[in-house]
């Protein structure tokens, strides 16, 4: 049912309070997309290239893996920390990914970089599956580490290694790294077949490897991963969304018979207001959508209704329960790090109005419908909000706009970089820059902070870590919405 247009006057005053709380001068998109790309090569972990252009960082972790025999060196810090996470990476790069085949187009010279950011990734995540039925999922003690307050140039904490196996089976981190992989080899595709085929390769063994040992890396790895990146939402969505990607890279039948197959099982209509490192739903209800909308796939339809309903469930006015906006406009849900919420549904939201664009449809949401370009203009609202167009009038990414938080919860850039204090800092030494009241010594440039609280309230100081850390994956889907907005507005 198509409804009415998305106008009645107690939801379109709603839009109004959120879309437009005041005029504001508009907002520097592509330098924003700089920086958000530039900010990977603050988490680089591993032997920095020369074309590295955060100077302040240097090589670090160069003997990763080294007590498991293998080279585990490379890859990100997930965060503030200096432990590698393979659950938050490999979605991080997935959706770099999804960022550059649905929006590199926009991105202009700035789409070399974000295709390097995401080879990072993947060269990590090659070494993490070079052995057959084994994924290694971490590397470093979070205890250890969350024990000190040091750069990763000096680090001298536990790097244990830990991995899943067929007696240990992960099926969510093994399904994510798959789906890592997957979307990577569109990306290489054109740009170098051989390497693209090398990840779809390995995405296809991965994606076997964790669909037939299922189970979660949290139950046989408990002590290091939880609650970090515990799993909190079971290992079914990752099968769905590994298989969805592996689709979409390989057009193999088998992938499309186990989505259809297995998403009543493996429940893709769960949990559909919610997409982030560990949960993945509204994702692959969106990504499958599109060939629904391209009407190349009606077996598919109950992921379109699937996806309606997530946006549905977005939309200020008529939004769920779940999920709130503040009085600022901002999208808030609870937990900590909002920020991850903020750009991985607003991605969802861009990528989605450009589905339903392309085929000339509308979401239908119960007597309204919602136009593509409301989801643009609501997405819109949400990045100009991170930039500064909030009740602060900070921008939450460092190094943008005038005014941006100055003291986040990051060892690395809190700490003295090796170029301005050459001598050791050691475990214990680094927390006198972690109670300073002074501003982090090096600008980790495009950081974008788990930002304020449900009243736009934010705290500028580093033991507010919900608040003031940044993260990989909060970036990672910024890369698309700021390259679509750098190219239309």
């Amino acid at each position: 049912m198509a409804g009415k247009s998305f106008t009645t006057p107690a939801i379109m005053l709603a839009m109004l309070l959120l879309i437009s709380p005041e005029i504001y001068a508009g907002h520097d998109y592509r330098d924003a997309l700089r920086k958000s790309i530039l900010f990977f090569e603050g988490q680089r972990s591993g032997k920095v290239p020369p074309d590295q252009r955060l100077k302040w960082r240097r090589d670090s972790a160069l003997r990763d893996g080294s007590s498991a025999g293998v080279d585990l060196t490379g890859g990100y810090y997930d965060a503030g920390d200096n432990v590698k996470f393979g659950f938050p990476m490999a979605f991080t790069t997935t959706m770099m990914s999804w960022s550059v085949i649905d929006f590199g187009k926009t991105m202009g010279p700035e789409l070399e970089n974000a295709v390097k950011a995401i080879k990072w990734g993947t060269d990590y995540l090659m070494k993490a599956t070079q052995i057959p039925d084994v994924v290694f999922v971490q590397v470093g003690d979070a205890y250890s580490d969350h024990n000190c307050w040091e750069r990763p140039e000096d680090m001298d904490t536990l790097r244990t290694v830990y991995k899943i196996d067929k007696d240990h089976p992960g099926s969510e981190v093994a399904g994510e790294t798959a789906a890592a992989l997957a979307a990577a080899s569109i990306v290489f595709e054109k740009r170098d077949p051989i390497y693209s085929k090398m990840l779809l390769d390995r995405a296809t063994r991965v994606f076997a490897f964790a669909q037939k040992y299922r189970g979660a890396y949290s139950d046989s790895l408990y002590q290091a991963v939880c609650p970090f990146y515990c799993d909190f939402n079971g290992y079914e969505d990752e099968l769905l969304w590994g298989a969805a990607w592996l689709h979409k890279a390989s057009k193999k039948r088998v992938y499309r018979e186990f989505i259809v197959k297995n998403q009543v099982i493996l429940r893709a209509g769960d949990t559909i207001h919610e997409f982030g490192w560990d949960n993945k739903h509204a994702g692959i209800n969106v990504l499958v959508s599109k060939m629904v909308l391209m009407g190349k796939a009606d077996y598919f339809q109950s992921f379109k209704q699937n996806a309606d309903e997530f946006i549905c469930s977005l939309l200020p006015g008529i939004s769920h329960p779940q999920v709130q906006y503040s009085q600022g406009g901002l999208l808030v849900k609870s937990g900590g790090s909002n920020m991850q919420h903020v750009t991985s549904l607003s991605f969802l939201l861009l990528t989605y109005s450009n589905y339903l664009s392309h085929a000339n449809k509308v979401v239908p949401c119960g007597e309204f419908t919602a136009s593509p370009a409301l989801l643009r203009q609501v997405a819109k609202r949400q990045v100009d909000y991170i930039l500064g167009d909030n009740p602060m009038k900070m921008s939450y990414m460092v190094g943008y706009g005038s005014r941006f938080p100055q003291k986040i919860h990051h060892r690395g850039s809190s700490v003295p970089s090796v170029v301005d204090h050459p001598d050791r800092i050691g475990c214990k030494d680094g927390s006198r820059y972690f109670f300073s009241n002074n501003p982090n010594p090096n600008l980790l440039i495009g950081a974008v902070v788990g930002g304020p609280n449900i009243t736009d309230d934010f705290p500028d100081s580093r033991p507010y870590f919900q608040l003031t850390e940044p993260t990989t994956y909060i970036n990672a889907p910024l890369l698309g919405l700021l390259g679509y907005f750098s190219a239309h507005y």
